[in-house]
């Protein structure tokens, strides 16, 4: 027996619908900013080259391979979560002779691999499916946000683990204290006027406010071991070259420079969300060639602690 009319209507109805959204997806156009609907306009000051709203994943997905205000911001941080998924399975699967303690070293830097790798894939996810619709726009926002806390929370482990290696209390205190400003920060991220143009500055507040309490602990250590100890063993001067690219970043992206004084000349290249994904990804790897160097000292002298050190 053959299919009723009415079957195939259907069969025919979901059989163009499928060959309109083909064509239609490979035929959108970039459109200027002042057109977009109001959940798409985020910074006014890139006028031009902007995707249109593109309700398909398939052409979201589809977009990373053309030009527009979003290619930028996508492919840093792609690139950047590829590259740092390497150098993770690299180091986790260093032989275990490199090291004083190979699993509890291994898990500390497996949890800062983790939180970078997060923040990079929620991040250059969330600026392809961004123009998806309103609800995945926002959904996906908040995953973004959410992978900053993490990358933040997750570069602490292995600073504080090996800075305080021999004064395990402080390190304990430290990590709960991050691990509760980190998830303060993620509830607060999950509020939908959050990623609004508006709240862009407290944005950028919330996310320096939790990486800047590292202040404390990195105090802490200098007072205890002295400016020049920490400078040397310490690798304080790693640790201050990465906030100072976070913050670079932050501010740039929180003031929108350069393009707020070139408006229409930065909307492809070089505007301050670009500039912000290559300082991130720039200070995770300083933050991580710090940490390492950390480690490489403590395999040097052994795993044991001198009683000045356990003071």
């Amino acid at each position: 027996m053959g299919m009723s009319p009415l079957l195939q209507a259907h069969h025919a109805m979901e059989r163009m619908e499928e060959f309109v959204c083909k064509v239609w997806e490979g035929r959108w156009r970039v459109i200027p900013h002042d057109v977009l609907p109001d959940w798409l306009k985020d910074n006014d000051f890139l006028l031009h080259g902007h995707r249109p709203p593109m309700p398909s994943f398939r052409a979201c997905f589809k977009s990373i391979f053309r030009i527009h205000t979003e290619t930028g911001n996508i492919w840093t941080h792609l690139l950047g979560c590829v590259f740092f998924l390497c150098l993770g399975i690299f180091y986790m699967f260093r032989p275990n002779i490199s090291f004083v303690a190979p699993l509890q070293e291994k898990v500390v830097f497996g949890l800062f691999f983790l939180g970078a790798i997060l923040c990079l894939s929620f991040s250059w996810l969330f600026h392809t499916v961004y123009c998806h619709s309103e609800g995945v726009s926002r959904l996906f926002s908040k995953l973004d946000y959410s992978g900053i806390a993490l990358l933040i929370m997750g570069s602490f482990v292995p600073w504080l683990y090996y800075s305080f290696y021999c004064n395990p209390q402080p390190c304990f205190i430290y990590l709960i204290v991050i691990c509760v400003l980190g998830i303060a920060a993620i509830i607060v991220s999950q509020w939908d006027m959050f990623a609004t143009p508006q709240y862009r500055g407290v944005r950028a507040g919330v996310f320096l406010g939790l990486g800047l309490s590292g202040i404390i602990p990195t105090l802490h250590y200098v007072i205890s071991e002295g400016f020049l100890r920490a400078a040397t063993i310490g690798q304080i001067g790693w640790l201050m070259l990465m906030a100072s690219l976070y913050i670079t970043g932050a501010a740039l992206y929180a003031a929108r420079i350069p393009e707020r004084f070139f408006p229409g000349k930065c909307d492809i290249w070089f505007h301050s969300h670009q500039l912000f994904h290559i300082f991130v990804v720039a200070g995770a790897f300083v933050h991580f060639h710090g940490v390492s160097n950390l480690q490489e000292f403590r395999f040097m002298i052994g795993g044991g602690c001198t009683e000045e050190e356990e003071l």
